[in-house]
């Protein structure tokens, strides 16, 4: 069983300051809560996720890379672990006074527990990663 979410939010920032923080793997996993902490090394960023559900008690790497990249309007990534593979997609639309960010985010869990997870949690993830955003923006 898959999760998928597709929400979008919209910032007041040029897209071209939304793409400096959207295109760094860094700042895109700093904005997951489940991530504990992560390395990146040539093109790989790994993910030591913590999931809080029973079947997965432990700390496991997800390595994902950014596999379609489009400046400055769209980035692709992709992650896979024994846990789950994720698929992340963000498109940044240009507006006259702000720029909307589409967010994709499809879960292909294997182990129990995984998929339901994601479902209840996407939506927070996303708000996460817009209140990352917006903090950089303000720095």
């Amino acid at each position: 069983m898959t999760a998928r979410v597709e929400r979008e939010f919209t910032v007041s920032a040029s897209p071209d300051a939304v793409w400096e923080f959207i295109s760094d793997p860094g700042n895109r996993a700093r904005a997951i809560s489940v991530v504990d902490r992560f390395e990146t090394s040539g093109e790989t960023t790994t993910w030591f996720i913590e999931l809080p559900i029973p079947m997965v008690r432990k700390t496991f790497r997800v390595r994902t890379r950014t596999v379609e990249l489009t400046p400055p309007e769209y980035v692709r990534f992709e992650g896979n672990s024994s846990v789950f593979d994720v698929l992340g997609e963000h498109r940044i639309v240009p507006g006259e006074d702000e720029t909307t960010i589409v967010n994709t985010f499809t879960v292909d869990g294997h182990a129990p527990g995984v998929e339901a997870f994601f479902k209840r949690n996407l939506d927070g993830e996303i708000r996460n990663l817009e209140s990352a955003l917006k903090s950089h923006l303000e720095e």
